[in-house]
């Protein structure tokens, strides 16, 4: 793993209850997100986090000044003050997922900036790929605050579970120094300060060697090397200069509290599409039989649905709903291994991912050319089936797409943790929004101030 570092994190002054402060990471957020956040207070660190809506697009350059001037302003009044002794941080949220209630635990801590890839001692591993736009949005926010404002999402292996033991252990030894609620989705947050260099030794030596997978904050960790890269271009930096370093939870692979749920897909614009259009032009692909007349029952039809394992036959099922009609329906491969021909030289793990088939079989060789006339579709990626239905009725979640779009969902089950681990250390990116890791990381518990 490229080196753990303590880190001299800015944080929120006012109360060790930071609910009105703290808020989900930008890209889970729209307008109506933002300003109920804002409306708890006009210091929520969403007003810095995104200062435009959407963030999947670079937005004016005022909105990103006016950003960093509240920053700083902050920092002189007194909401925000930088730690004087350099810390890692226990991490531990608390949540519902699927009915039961879990606590996932990791470390937050700042982490060497390496290029994406394997490397001796451990390297920095992509899952996904991503798009260009919040990567620009990002950047025009790091250039004007000249910090990291949420931190990047991390996995690693950690097989004899040391340093999962050691995070735990300081979590059960004391009382949390700061905790929180977010609103929109009831998880709770606490964190525990560490300066001690005993026990920061102890975390630096069980994570010697191991790879770092991105589960989320690609488009985050590129900005912060590509932000390096602009700082170097300009400037002759020194070795120990904030920005050589990015701000991580590290979260073991083995934690008991580690879940990964579904990002479906939303599928509109097609100027020829009918749902039976779509059957006839994917005989050959799939088989598709009627689901249930309520789709909000489609996950459960999907399992019902799961075909016996037969050896060589990954057992993909998805559940298909015609937003039109409010028609669902079930449907299962009607081939083995229909990306082999395509994708010959990718590894099995890659090519029998559900989000792959979607991509490269589903949309890029039906969808696109027989229902678009050759031409891209529009995408929305919803985490529930509650949102596939608000989004086919019209409404804009969020998820992308815009209101109205909407034709066809895709529902698809949660990849799992090890087809991560597999396509990532084959040096393989999945497709965008491949993952969804619950909960999501909260963004104001501490700051990685660049300046």
């Amino acid at each position: 793993m490229p080196a753990v570092h303590p880190f001299e994190a800015v944080q929120f002054t006012q109360s060790t209850d930071l609910s009105r402060f703290v808020a989900p990471p930008y890209d889970v957020l729209d307008a109506r997100g933002k300003q109920a956040l804002l409306d708890q207070s006009p210091r929520n660190i969403v007003a810095i986090d995104l200062p435009h809506v959407p963030a999947k697009e670079l937005g004016p350059p005022e909105t990103y000044a006016a950003a960093a001037k509240s920053f700083r302003q902050w920092l002189t009044e007194g909401w925000l003050k930088r730690r004087e002794k350099p810390a890692i941080f226990a991490y531990r949220q608390t949540f519902t997922f699927a009915g039961k209630s879990r606590q996932r635990c990791g470390m937050a801590c700042t982490l060497d900036l390496k290029p994406f890839g394997p490397a001796p001692g451990g390297g920095i591993l992509p899952h996904e790929e991503t798009f260009s736009g919040p990567k620009e949005d990002r950047m025009a926010l790091m250039k004007a605050t000249q910090a990291q404002l949420s931190p990047i999402f991390g996995l690693h292996q950690d097989e004899k579970g040391t340093a999962s033991a050691l995070v735990r252990s300081v979590i059960g030894s004391r009382k949390p120094d700061l905790h929180a609620t977010t609103p929109l989705d009831n998880v709770v947050h606490e964190v525990w300060s560490i300066d001690d260099p005993a026990t920061i030794a102890a975390y630096q030596a069980a994570l010697v060697n191991e790879d770092v997978f991105i589960a989320d904050g690609h488009h985050r960790y590129t900005t912060a090397l590509n932000y390096l890269k602009h700082l170097e271009a300009e400037h002759k930096l020194p070795p120990n200069h904030p920005a050589r370093r990015c701000m991580f939870v590290l979260v073991s692979m083995s934690d008991p509290g580690l879940v990964i749920g579904p990002t479906h897909r939303v599928l509109g614009g097609m100027k020829d599409y009918s749902f039976e259009r779509f059957t006839e032009a994917a005989r050959g692909l799939l088989q598709i039989t009627p689901g249930p007349a309520d789709p909000r029952r489609i996950e459960d039809a999907m399992l019902a649905s799961m075909p016996t394992s037969l050896p060589g036959h990954h057992s993909t099922v998805l559940g298909l709903v015609d937003c039109a009609t409010g028609r669902s329906f079930v449907a299962t491969l009607a081939q083995n291994d229909p990306l082999a021909r395509r994708f010959a030289s990718k590894p099995a793990a890659w090519r029998e991912l559900d989000v792959a088939l979607i991509q490269y079989a589903i949309v890029e060789e039906i969808c696109q050319p027989k229902l678009n006339a050759g031409e891209p579709v529009k995408w929305a990626f919803p985490h529930s089936v509650d949102e596939v239905i608000d989004i086919a009725r019209g409404r804009e979640t969020g998820a992308g797409g815009g209101s109205g779009f909407a034709q066809l969902a895709v529902i698809v089950r949660p990849t799992p943790l090890e087809s991560v681990r597999a396509v990532s250390r084959a040096n393989e990116l999945m497709p965008q929004k491949s993952t969804f890791f619950y909960p999501k990381l909260a963004t104001g518990l501490f700051v990685n101030d660049l300046a």
